[in-house]
């Protein structure tokens, strides 16, 4: 059994009766508005107590000073030992903390702010890394010693800068220090799937799929066979990485507009004569084309 358990529960007569001491101890702290009644004694140790006081001020509704008293073993005289202000059960305290990482959202993010990664995040792998860098003599290590010879007489850059793995990993886009894991893609997929995937009220009650529409741009890799961008501006996903089988009522062959019907083409008559009045007869008639005095400019 060890000695803690040994400890009678019983608080030290002298440390118990020290109450005017341990309120001393308080109003130097606080100051005398600040401290109120005593509580009670709760007993900490051998010959240690703790006495506590209500707290008179607004903004401490519940908590309480403790001040911790002790005394050394043979010795008349107590000490103090410390004095804080504690929570009580009725205390208003402030909620646990969370770290940043954990209280972020989507869309949390504004204009010049920058979100870490760890670097054991788990949705990151490694990317290219150099280590697959081809043998001294192999044939890879061989074609690109004759790249940078000839990139070397054209001047374009020297024989280090082209004829290294490296660069030409760069050069086609695979030189970043991580890309997406497993875990990453997959979590990213689901995201996008809860969104803009078959079992949202949009794509239930569309008349087709985005795999038909017209206004999919299809994506390339591992998600080609799922996904694709739509790029209808007065749909509800524009912009968005959206699932084949989502689909919403701006799908482009769901209802086509019909064409305007056309007027029939005119119908020339070439084979008869009408003649048109060119103006009118001052005396109620008109003269025609086919008027003899018209024709030789009489009146």
């Amino acid at each position: 059994m060890s000695a803690a358990t040994t400890r009678s529960r019983t608080p030290d007569r002298l440390c118990a009766e020290a109450v005017d001491f341990a309120r001393a101890a308080a109003v130097e702290a606080a100051g005398e508005a600040a401290v109120g009644e005593h509580l009670g004694v709760e007993v900490d140790g051998e010959r240690v107590v703790t006495h506590y006081f209500a707290t008179n001020e607004w903004a401490y509704r519940g908590w309480r000073w403790a001040v911790t008293v002790t005394r050394a073993s043979r010795s008349k005289q107590v000490t103090l030992d410390e004095t804080v202000l504690l929570p009580g059960a009725d205390a208003l305290i402030a909620p646990q903390w969370v770290p940043w990482s954990e209280r972020l959202r989507p869309g949390d993010m504004g204009p010049g702010d920058l979100l870490p990664t760890d670097e054991d995040d788990l949705r990151l792998e490694p990317g290219w890394s150099g280590e697959d860098e081809p043998a001294p003599n192999s044939a890879l290590a061989d074609a690109a010693a004759a790249e940078a010879a000839v990139a070397a007489d054209m001047e374009l850059a020297t024989p280090t800068e082209r004829g290294s793995i490296a660069s030409v990993a760069l050069e086609l886009g695979l030189g970043r220090a991580r890309v997406l894991s497993r875990l990453g893609l997959h979590l990213a997929a689901d995201r996008w799937e809860k969104q803009f995937g078959a079992h949202t009220p949009m794509a239930q009650a569309a008349p087709a799929n985005c795999n038909s529409c017209g206004f999919l741009i299809p994506v390339a890799g591992t998600l080609s066979q799922t996904f694709g961008i739509c790029a209808n501006e007065f749909g509800p996903a524009d912009g968005h990485v959206v699932a084949l089988d989502f689909g919403c009522g701006g799908h482009s062959e769901a209802a086509v507009m019909p064409a305007p019907p056309q007027p029939p083409p005119p119908v020339l008559d070439e084979f008869s004569v009408e003649s048109f009045p060119l103006h009118p007869d001052p005396h109620g008639g008109s003269v025609g084309a086919d008027d003899p005095a018209e024709e030789l400019g009489h009146s």
